[in-house]
């Protein structure tokens, strides 16, 4: 979240972009963060890049972009210079400019995983599910092993409906990164997040992952998610031949009445084993 948007009755949305940077300058971290900036003139490609990316990572968006574009006329590579461009504009919920620079890099690079990628989420974000799927393809095509591609990839698939492809390609996230599932998408970049419906069904599809895995701990968390957020665990159960024989373990039960209990305001009874905090859908966006 962008200062602008942190501040109580400030709207991010309804600023031009120099209203934007000038609110973003009165925060007390600025001058000292503008003290060390590098000479847009004479700074190194390199330098200018970092200070766009410290700029970033501060919540100063205006100004990163500003040294991105000063290190791209200095010479800078621009491939990975346009991906951080457009991550930035998808950060500041500048959709339309953010897939203008993706589409860039992968007219620069058609072979770019990480720009397909990035083209993909931020289609995914505007909706275009379908265009979305096709980029996260043409990403795995050209990268197999990104953990990223394929989770982004089922994400889409599951806004799509398509549970079998969903499931697939969580399961090769899953085995290519074990741990893709602990972490937040780092990036903060915003986009748009799963129906509460199609969160929690999510949620079961990666508890059927990890009954698989034979990981009860993470079948169990992911089920109390499904739960939580109202998926009939047990009515999906019985229509499921890998999860049926647990509609009846009384850990599943248990975890499916605190559920009801939690939803209808009422305390639950007991922690189910497993109990983690809630995990990001967003679409993980790539740098070079």
């Amino acid at each position: 979240m962008s200062i602008a948007a942190a501040q109580p009755g400030v709207q991010q949305d309804s600023l031009t972009p120099d209203q934007l940077r000038a609110f973003e300058h009165s925060s007390p971290q600025w001058p000292d963060i503008q003290a060390h900036l590098p000479d847009p003139m004479i700074g190194s490609p390199q330098q200018l890049e970092m200070a766009g990316d410290v700029l970033r990572a501060r919540r100063f968006p205006q100004d990163a972009l500003d040294y991105y574009m000063y290190a791209m006329r200095r010479g800078g590579k621009e491939v990975p210079l346009l991906n951080k461009m457009g991550i930035t504009e998808l950060g500041l919920g500048h959709s339309q400019r953010a897939r203008t620079y993706f589409k860039e890099v992968i007219k620069l690079k058609k072979k770019d995983a990480e720009g397909w990628n990035n083209l993909g989420a931020v289609e995914y974000v505007m909706g275009e599910e379908s265009n979305a799927i096709f980029d996260y393809k043409r990403a795995i095509k050209l990268d197999k092993k990104g953990a990223s591609f394929h989770s982004n990839l089922a994400t889409a698939y599951l806004e799509d409906k398509n549970w079998s492809g969903a499931r697939r390609e969580y399961a090769i996230a899953l085995r290519l990164d074990p741990e893709i599932f602990d972490r937040s998408n780092s990036l903060g970049v915003t986009a748009r997040m799963l129906t509460t419906d199609d969160h929690a069904r999510f949620c079961y599809e990666l508890a059927r992952i990890f009954a698989v895995r034979g990981d009860d701990v993470q079948m169990l968390h992911y089920l109390t998610m499904a739960s939580e957020g109202g998926f009939d665990v047990l009515e999906a159960m019985s229509h499921d031949q890998v999860m049926e024989h647990l509609r009846k373990d009384p850990r599943v039960l248990l975890l499916v009445h605190n559920a009801r209990a939690l939803r209808t305001g009422r305390a639950s009874v007991e922690n189910v084993p497993g109990a983690l905090p809630p995990l990001s859908s967003q679409p993980e966006v790539q740098h070079e």
